[in-house]
């Protein structure tokens, strides 16, 4: 009988043991208790390169055991002030060093003394930091403006010869405000360097003092595209050979007194520096009677010169102008000129390449092309471009080109649509009719879209047309040398400009602009 009960009683102590491991069996929903609780600091700002301190509320009902940063994201991070082993609760100190602009984070883990975790996120927002220069001096020896800053010009400011200015990606440069001889405008003199390298991803900005763009942005976010004469604009002059009244003059723009302002030369090699990835905006400022800066001068500028990816907008005279000189120009955008598009001069003997023109409602050519004002010879070329009017039905109708004193030139793959009924193509006079009959003027590949309009020059022989000047009797060129058959009119553009040299980098495709293209 003893042996029964004895029996029936370790029975029953085995059967409670099996229903008390049971109840704390993996599958029991029941959470957990004591386990660790941490809590981000609210939502923080810093500078780029500015570190910034996180404080984390711990609860560790269990005893803390140890603390670690799990990532770190637009910077590092690491714990600096941590819980003693065996804390209840308390703040947890993490500091971030952040390295990228844009959003950051830091992930904290906590673990107790049983090797129970809990982690919370904090974020951070990494402004970049910029910093604010007045530039009052001109440049006379080797100069950088580093990425992230803002340089104010207080004045008309050379980089004198011998001297270097390098330009990093993403600088924003603004002209103060200043009229006539007082104008501001950046000029790199003879013997002076521009390096301004600019990025698709960071482009360099030159604009006016009333911008209130920042390092980083493409678009103004207060100014229309529209607005001109702000300030001066972009100069770059040269050794290179001009064909004027002497070796050297003086650059317009410039009064006469400053001689920085002198360009030309014997050296087409020339090398002033490289400018790429550049947008120039809100210039042109008339420093006298219609003596305007345009938005990238040109004066003398060799062929060592690298000139690639620039934007012009709302320049108050012309877009880009070369005068003289042998340098290239490649994927060059001009919007809302003031003047003409783009315009040659002095026996420029470089070459346009890749080029898109929008005219704005005061600008006047997509092409004004000059010769030469002195002795000196030379032609010029302009291939692959685009060039978009005004529409139909305006007053101040824009013109598609004026060829001019004596130009010689090649005119090549060159597609125009969007212009005026009235809006035509002009050979100016005799010394230019002449330089078509002699083949110095070259035209092939020009089409002409004017599917919108329902009057006014709807064919070749109403848009090209042979002007000529006071007491001038025309040649009657085009019976003697008739336009090539690929001067036409057409509907869908086999020609022009490829336009994704500009997509991204520029406030004309971020504005939509380059959709008709």
């Amino acid at each position: 009988m003893k042996n029964s009960v004895k029996h029936l009683l370790s029975l029953f102590c085995a059967l409670a043991m099996v229903v008390v491991v049971s109840s704390c069996s993996d599958d029991d929903p029941t959470p957990t208790p004591n386990a660790p609780t941490v809590t981000a600091p609210a939502a923080a700002t810093t500078d780029l390169d500015t570190p910034v301190q996180l404080t984390f509320t711990a609860s560790v009902p269990g005893g803390f055991a140890s603390s670690r940063v799990v990532t770190a994201t637009g910077g590092t991070a690491a714990v600096t002030t941590d819980l003693t082993a065996g804390d209840t609760n308390g703040n947890i100190v993490v500091t971030f060093t952040p390295t990228t602009a844009g959003a950051g984070s830091v992930v904290l883990e906590v673990t107790d003394s049983e090797g129970q975790t809990d982690d919370a996120t904090a974020v951070v927002t990494i402004e970049e930091e910029i910093t604010v220069f007045d530039v009052t001096e001109n440049i006379s020896g080797n100069t950088t403006w580093s990425t992230g800053n803002t340089y104010i010009l207080r004045g008309r400011i050379f980089v004198l010869d011998g001297a270097t200015l390098t330009i990093e990606p993403g600088v924003v440069v603004k002209g103060g405000a200043g009229q006539e001889a007082n104008s501001t405008a950046l000029v790199v003199a003879r013997g002076g360097m521009l390096m301004a390298q600019g990025t698709a991803a960071s482009p360099i900005i030159f604009t006016s003092v009333a911008d209130e763009i920042a390092p980083g942005q493409i678009a103004s976010p207060n100014l229309e595209p529209t607005v001109q004469g702000l300030w001066g604009g972009l100069i770059v002059l040269g050794r290179a050979p001009i064909s004027a009244d002497a070796e050297a003059v003086q650059i317009e723009g410039i009064p006469p007194s400053d001689t920085n302002g002198l360009y030309g030369g014997t050296n087409n090699e020339d090398n002033s520096g490289s400018i790429r990835y550049v947008s120039i905006r809100h210039g042109g400022t008339n420093i006298g009677d219609g003596n305007e800066i345009n938005g990238l001068t040109l004066g003398g500028v060799g062929s060592g010169t690298t000139i690639e990816y620039v934007e012009i907008i709302g320049n108050q005279d012309d877009g880009i102008e070369p005068f003289g000189g042998s340098v290239d120009v490649s994927n060059i955008l001009v919007w809302n000129s003031g003047d003409d598009s783009f315009d040659c001069d002095q026996a420029y003997t470089g070459t346009i390449d890749n080029f898109i023109g929008i005219l704005g409602s005061n600008s006047d050519h997509g092409m004004e092309l000059d010769g030469p004002e002195g002795s000196a010879d030379g032609a010029y070329t302009l291939q692959n471009g685009s060039i978009k009017g005004k529409g139909a039905g305006v007053s101040d109708r824009g013109e598609y080109a004026d060829l001019r004193s004596d130009a010689k030139c090649t005119l090549n793959n060159i597609y125009f649509f969007n212009f005026s009924e009235g809006s035509d193509f002009e050979l100016d006079n005799n010394g230019v009719a002449n330089n078509y009959l002699q083949g110095e003027i070259t035209l092939t590949n020009l089409q002409f879209n004017v599917s919108h309009l329902t009057e006014g020059n709807l064919t070749i022989p109403d848009i090209v047309l042979e002007k000529t000047g006071d007491g001038e009797t025309a040649l009657d060129i085009f019976t003697q040398m008739p336009l090539p058959s690929s001067v036409e009119v057409v509907t869908t553009p086999t020609v022009g400009a490829d336009k994704s040299a500009f997509a991204t980098w520029t406030w004309a495709d971020v504005a939509g602009e380059l959709d008709d293209f």
